[in-house]
């Protein structure tokens, strides 16, 4: 079993780490709200640390599941960060998702530094980590991506290497292209069936098993109908990683133009202040 340091206990992180704690590895655990880390000790055992640099020490792997690129580079290259202190052979592995541009500098940097370094995304939302069944999409060396397979199929029933370094990041982005689009594809559907006044579990009942099923449409579909928007990826997380896509397709060609739409359409919902529910909250621009 490996000794790790897992950085990040929001609602993603906290449920991987369980899963590594059931497992049988040792873990110690960093978090940005300490009272946070303390509880989850005292739920699954192991270590708290406050900060990364200190729980790095000695650790066979470093696990990152944070929020955007700035806390990324704060807790691995930052003063008090985990690369300071990892020892040669080190796995580093990131869930967050991030731009491609500092997955590959990780890459550079964990190289100086004699690390295996791992861009690692993840999909399958709250109720994948929560079940230990995410889809994992890896970027790196295929010697660093074979050493860190073993410890994440504690959390996740799929891990793909796509290619080199930030190649995980950018197939992620990809992911959250299609995923807003079929998200917003949903709301418009069931506002469209609202307005007409049918029978909103009749029309779901009858479209989620064709060709317009879906994993948006069936963990979405009655939340909207009833307004329900907590919990959940949030917009701002919705917004941020397409706004990381759009950012990768100026540097690669690509046109986005539905992502640049679904971009607008998570600032408008950012301006009702509704930044922090979830996704499905799309269907609130959309009069009933």
């Amino acid at each position: 079993m490996a000794r790790i340091a897992f950085i990040g206990l929001g609602i993603m992180g906290a449920p991987m780490a369980r899963h590594l704690a059931a497992a049988g590895h040792e873990l110690t655990v960093v978090n940005r709200t300490p009272a946070k880390a303390h509880a989850w000790v005292e739920a699954y055992g192991g270590r708290f640390s406050a900060h990364p640099q200190e729980a790095a020490e000695g650790a066979d792997a470093v696990i990152t599941c944070v929020g955007t690129d700035d806390d990324v580079a704060q807790v691995t290259l930052g003063r008090d960060g985990a690369f300071r202190s990892m020892p040669k052979g080190a796995l580093f592995i990131d869930h967050s998702t991030i731009s491609a541009r500092l997955a590959r500098q990780l890459s550079v940097e964990g190289d100086s530094r004699g690390l295996l370094v791992v861009d690692a995304p993840v999909t399958g939302s709250q109720p994948g980590a929560e079940t230990g069944t995410l889809t994992i999409m890896c970027g790196g060396r295929k010697r660093a991506v074979e050493e860190a397979t073993p410890i994440m199929q504690a959390y996740s029933r799929r891990i793909v290497h796509i290619g080199g370094a930030g190649t995980g990041q950018t197939a992620k982005m990809a992911n959250q292209i299609a995923l807003a689009a079929v998200v917003e594809g949903v709301a418009e559907a069931l506002r469209f069936a609202q307005s007409a006044r049918l029978d909103t579990d009749k029309v779901y009942e009858a479209i989620s098993g064709g060709a317009a099923a879906s994993w948006q449409m069936d963990n979405h579909w009655h939340a909207m109908a009833r307004d329900d928007f907590e919990g959940g990826f949030p917009v701002d997380w919705m917004r941020k990683d397409v706004g990381l896509a759009i950012e990768e397709a100026r540097a690669n060609g690509a046109s986005l133009p539905v992502a640049a739409m679904i971009d607008q359409f998570c600032a408008e919902i950012q301006a009702m202040g509704a930044g922090r529910q979830d996704t499905s909250a799309l269907v609130r621009r959309l009069p009933k």
